[in-house]
């Protein structure tokens, strides 16, 4: 029942949330998402790690569709529990990061974002196909109307195309699924071992139109090159909550849907295919880095620099190898704690000064020091410096790289010199020089804000020093995934 709890108390702090409404509408959502992750923190405690403990543990399984025999079956393994504590713990902390701003309509907003949380973990703990696309459908619904309603002038043009190109996506997977589920022998099963099972009967064929159904959904999510074009724009004119949503946690959900729900179920396509795939993930990667460096607007410099780092994840990914995979899921986590946070701290400055673009900027260090002290941590997990959480996953993924191929590592390895490159200017045209008539009036971070921050700068740090504790608890669901692809 802990996987259900998880998945039904957001919704039902949701539906309070919108009842109250008001100003006690952040408050509700606030206090509904800290309940949320101390039942995740207590799953935590008692996920076990025995040799001959279940894989798939706190499993819940319910009759949904019993003529189709679709079953409400949820559960996590150590991926989807790494997956799951990432979203419970940042959902808290942008709900709070948003206290000192007042949303219209506040109880639809926060509303919203509970929905999405619930969307969310139900897309990490999903067991059966058609759950999986139920609640991928549930999580992005709350982040359109988000987007819509509270973002910027382009709010309507951007959300549209950014619709376009997930319904389109969507709809490939739902074809792919339904393939996979009629393929199944004797009552048909959309289980997830049952398709897992079809690797053996699946066809070359098969598998290839399968593996390009499924890969355009999750390759639109994350996104990969080319399918990336929403994403910049999304990203700048969404809200910020919007943005750390869909920066930190929704796009993690094409990367585990690509472990979860693509690799192992056509392990012939990957083989023949993951050139290509790996091909587009490095051109996204040198593609994002270059176009980060000639950014003025900080936002969308950052927005660019996630684009890159996804595209070494999905890189790591389609190699196959464990050090890929394993590299791949720490470096979602790690990815998570830092966008969301940098995203903050830009959302602290432009909120104070009005801008964001780098030539009115300047200076903000003499202002601010505590924002200077926290924009430095996160900046150098995010360029991955030794002894912070950047640096365990994307070592993990340039290793996996290296080993597929020497000169794609060589490629990919250059992401460090770039991403180092471009971050060091954000944060020097932003933090040092001459003040300018914007930040001249400057200040610092208030209580919630730093609030809001300490909790993700304590994961830079613990996940950099002690990564045992999080790569314990995938390493075997990692194997399992290799076992099957060979």
């Amino acid at each position: 029942m802990i996987t259900l709890t998880l998945i039904l108390l957001p919704l039902l702090a949701a539906l309070v949330t919108f009842a109250v409404g008001g100003e006690n509408a952040k408050r509700i959502a606030f206090v509904g998402a800290l309940a949320n992750l101390a039942v995740l923190l207590f799953a935590w405690s008692q996920f076990s790690l025995d040799e001959k403990a279940p894989l798939v543990q706190f499993p819940f399984s319910a009759e949904w569709l019993p003529i189709a025999n679709i079953k409400f079956a949820l559960g996590m393994d150590g991926i989807s529990l790494l997956l799951v504590l990432l979203t419970n713990l940042l959902v808290p902390v942008i709900i709070l990061s948003t206290f000192h701003h007042n949303y219209k309509n506040p109880s639809a907003f926060y509303s919203l974002i509970l929905i999405m949380q619930t969307g969310l973990i139900g897309v990490f703990t999903a067991q059966d196909a058609f759950i999986f696309y139920f609640f991928w459908e549930v999580a992005l619904i709350p982040i359109y109307f988000i987007a819509a309603v509270w973002g910027g002038e382009r709010r309507i043009q951007v959300t549209l195309k950014f619709f376009i190109y997930t319904v389109f996506g969507s709809l490939f997977m739902l074809l792919a699924l339904l393939y996979l589920y009629f393929r199944t022998e004797g009552v048909h099963s959309s289980a997830l071992n049952d398709i897992y099972s079809l690797k053996g009967v699946l066809s070359p064929t098969e598998q290839t139109y399968i593996f390009w159904a499924l890969f355009l959904a999750f390759a639109i999510k994350m996104p990969v090159f080319p399918f990336h074009s929403w994403q910049p724009d999304t990203y700048t004119e969404s809200p910020a909550p919007a943005t750390m949503l869909l920066s930190g946690i929704m796009l993690k959900m094409g990367i585990y849907g690509a472990i979860r729900w693509l690799i192992p179920i056509v392990p012939t396509a990957l083989d023949y295919w993951k050139f290509t795939v790996i091909i587009l993930s490095i051109i996204g990667i040198l593609y994002g880095s270059i176009i980060a460096l000639r950014q003025k607007d900080i936002k969308r410099l950052l927005a660019y620099s996630s684009f890159a780092h996804v595209g070494l994840m999905a890189a790591g990914v389609f190699t196959g190898n464990f050090e890929g995979v394993q590299g791949a899921v720490i470096q979602m986590l790690a990815h998570g704690i830092n966008v969301v946070g940098l995203f903050l701290i830009i959302e602290a400055i432009e909120s104070r000064i009005g801008v964001r673009d780098l030539e009115h900027l300047g200076g903000i260090t003499q202002k601010a020091p505590v924002l200077t002290v926290l924009f430095v941590i996160l900046l150098l997990g995010s360029v991955a410096l030794p002894l912070t959480n950047g640096f365990i996953g994307e070592f993990m993924l340039l290793l996996g790289v290296f080993k597929y191929n020497n000169w794609f590592g060589v490629v990919a390895g250059i992401t460090i010199i770039l991403g180092a490159a471009y971050m060091l200017r954000m944060f020097q045209g932003t933090m040092f020089g001459t003040q300018s008539n914007y930040t001249k009036n400057m200040t610092d971070l208030n209580t919630t804000e730093k609030l809001a921050l300490l909790p993700l700068v304590v994961m830079v740090f613990w996940i950099g020093l002690y990564p045992a504790t999080f790569t314990k608890v995938i390493e075997p669901s990692v194997q399992q995934i290799i076992t099957i692809l060979k």
